[in-house]
């Protein structure tokens, strides 16, 4: 076995494990993991894919089981565990959107879980704890390499970033506008101008948002492309002058896919033969990059669309009521929003639902609140 993967030399079997906080973690991905597939399954109308996500869901009782050996053995109590909102809603999302929607983010998921893992792994003091590290990093390879395949990618996530695809730049998008716009609306009613001057400022300010956004992230996926073309040729150059080093690191990788150690050094000593090979793995496996989801303008047009609807939330209200119920409505509806978006947060960032939600509303508040103020004094000044 890779030495960075050995447990440490004072590691016994006949010791219990040591069990600390991060344990409690693991154990509730474990399931949490297993509710999700399920649900997967329960939501996906073909039958390949179904049987897959019944076979993955399996697959993670067996680690929540591995989990509940462990803790027994270290003599800690089993936490509490009740399905996380995150994992509820991303049910929910699937039953009601399909299945390939949340793909990107389970592929991401797992490809943490790897990182982890193997984390643990390195780190870990126990053997029977370390083993247990490696299976369920084994396992998590190989169910990103079965998702990867379902979406028609290779290699592994071994990386988060860039998890979403088409449902993270809507989202991203749509709170930016939603945000942006509804604290210049705020601001422009805290002057008190006239009702129809409130009408042109929210729609210009939309329109400009969502040019803004759309050419940002036209330009940021260009950039990313072009990162990715440097770091490619980062990676030719460190094969070509520290062969040894990236022929160790690529047997490391392979072995979290399951192979023996030894027959992940001999894979990796082959493919180390045929440079371009090499290379191409390398790129998969280590540096984690893939086709994109989303072309730069493809994600350009997602964003800026996303951004306008978000940005056309406040002023909606002032098309269709009087002023001063106008007024109302959009603070309503805005908020509203703010707390929804922030829930659909969430599923990228990991926190819980109600504290994503929580956390939007009071900066939605907080900024159309100070724009109002803004608003207010400048007149004063005036």
């Amino acid at each position: 076995m890779d030495a960075r993967l050995q447990p440490h030399p004072e590691s016994s079997t006949s010791d219990p494990p040591r069990a600390d906080e991060s344990w409690d973690e693991h154990y509730r991905d474990e399931r949490d993991a297993a509710f999700l597939y399920r649900a997967l399954a329960a939501a996906e109308p073909n039958r390949e894919r179904r049987e897959l996500f019944e076979k993955l869901a399996i697959v993670e009782d067996r680690h929540a089981e591995r989990w509940q050996q462990l803790f027994a053995e270290s003599g800690r109590p089993l936490p509490a565990y009740t399905t996380a909102s995150r994992t509820r809603l991303l049910a929910w999302v699937a039953k009601h959107f399909g299945t390939s929607v949340i793909l990107p983010m389970m592929l991401a998921e797992e490809g943490r879980e790897v990182q982890a893992y193997l984390g643990m792994a390195r780190h870990s003091s126990h053997r029977q704890t370390h083993q247990a590290a490696i299976d369920i990093a084994s396992d998590s390879a190989v169910h990103a390499r079965e998702l990867s395949e379902m979406m028609g990618r290779e290699g592994e996530p071994w990386h988060v970033g860039g998890s979403g695809g088409y449902l993270r730049s809507v989202v991203y998008g749509f709170n930016d506008g939603l945000t942006a716009n509804f604290g210049l609306v705020a601001g422009v009613l805290g002057a008190n101008v006239a009702p129809h001057i409130v009408i042109i400022s929210g729609v210009a300010g939309a329109l400009a948002d969502a040019l803004s956004m759309g050419s940002s992230g036209y330009l940021a996926a260009k950039s990313e492309a072009e990162v990715q073309a440097h770091q490619i040729e980062m990676e030719r150059h460190e094969m070509r002058l520290m062969p040894d080093l990236e022929e160790e690191e690529l047997a490391l990788i392979y072995q979290a896919k399951g192979l023996t150690p030894e027959r992940a050094r001999e894979t990796a000593k082959a493919m180390m033969q045929d440079p371009s090979q090499a290379l191409d793995a390398m790129v998969r496996e280590e540096l984690n990059i893939h086709p994109a989801e989303l072309a730069p303008l493809k994600d350009g047009v997602v964003t800026g669309a996303s951004t306008a609807i978000g940005a056309f939330i406040p002023i909606a209200p002032f098309f269709i009521l009087d002023h001063g119920a106008a007024i109302w409505t959009s603070l309503a509806v805005s908020m509203l929003a703010h707390f929804a978006i922030g829930a659909a947060r969430s599923v990228f960032t990991g926190r819980s639902v109600w504290a994503s939600g929580r956390d939007m509303f009071v900066v939605g508040f907080g900024v159309a609140a100070i724009a109002f103020l803004i608003g207010e004094w400048i007149t004063r000044l005036m």
